[in-house]
């Protein structure tokens, strides 16, 4: 039997170029890098894509390969706003304050030698570990020193990527009835998704209802070729039901872009007369 694909990796292959583009910047945020992953695409398996990660990394020129650095903070430092980074640099949560004081002078001496910050594939590395390996390549050549940084780099970005094609995405609500002041529940939703192509039609993905508190959790995962979802509210019988009048919108439809491995919360604010939506977190 033929294994299934990895769920993301449909996504990959067909979706826009752009949404595809913007995702791999968060792999590697050199552009080249990009550019070259989007040109090989159809990705046959997992391991053409890996391949393919391998070969954009080792092709990155100087310049390329100093584009992709500025894209990770220094260790210990992660970047409240990259997930990515503080997944990988998990190691370094729970460090004393004399490790995390070491590290800081360590990453500073390092970046004025090298003029770039200190990469280091830390998935699984202890606080420890990464400074025993900083300290250990302070002494490198210059030439050796952007060698082990390539190399660094190629497994993170395989990380990242494989991580990437292994996910979906996922999508919850949440239905606020602005005129009462209060959630709205027993409202029927529906999950719409529509994959790459401009011509792909919209297919029944999932249903369900929100709960007391006017929230919908349960919705299934979207398929990993997915690059639109969309969301059908059917408010009608709640605004009719509850007694606030008829409803001027009957049905409120959202749709919107997926990327795998995102999570997707899209609340509803409604009115007898108006509805606004937005992502929320």
């Amino acid at each position: 039997m033929t294994p299934s694909p990895a769920p993301g990796l449909a996504w990959l292959n067909g979706a826009d170029e752009r949404a595809v583009r913007d995702a791999l910047r968060h792999v590697c945020a050199a552009r080249a890098y990009g550019d070259a992953l989007l040109a090989a695409r159809p990705f046959a398996d997992a391991g053409a894509l890996l391949a393919a990660s391998d070969a954009a990394t080792a092709a990155l020129t100087a310049s390329g390969l100093a584009e992709a650095l500025a894209g990770h903070p220094p260790i210990g430092r992660p970047d409240p706003a990259d997930p990515a980074s503080a997944r990988e640099q998990r190691g370094m949560a729970d460090a004393p304050d004399a490790l995390r004081a070491e590290m800081l002078d360590l990453n500073l001496a390092y970046q004025e030698r090298f003029g770039h910050v200190f990469l280091i594939c830390a998935t699984g590395l202890s606080g420890e570990r990464m400074r025993d390996a900083l300290r250990a390549r302070m002494d490198n050549p210059p030439e050796t020193e952007r060698e082990t940084v390539r190399a660094e780099l190629g497994k993170i970005n395989r990380i990242r990527l494989t991580r990437l094609a292994e996910s979906t995405a996922t999508v919850s609500t949440h239905i606020l009835d602005t005129s009462a002041g209060r959630p709205a529940p027993g409202v029927a939703v529906s999950l719409s998704v529509r994959p790459g192509g401009g011509d792909a039609a919209w297919t029944a993905h999932g249903t369900a209802r929100t709960d007391a508190d006017g929230r919908c959790a349960d919705l299934p995962a979207l398929p990993g070729d997915a690059v639109l979802a969309r969301l059908t509210f059917a408010v009608d019988p709640y605004l009719s039901r509850t007694g606030t009048g008829a409803a001027f919108f009957p049905e409120v439809t959202v749709p919107f872009a997926v990327v795998p491995g995102e999570h997707y919360h899209v609340p509803l604010l409604l009115t007898p007369f108006g509805y606004s939506v937005y992502r929320g977190s």
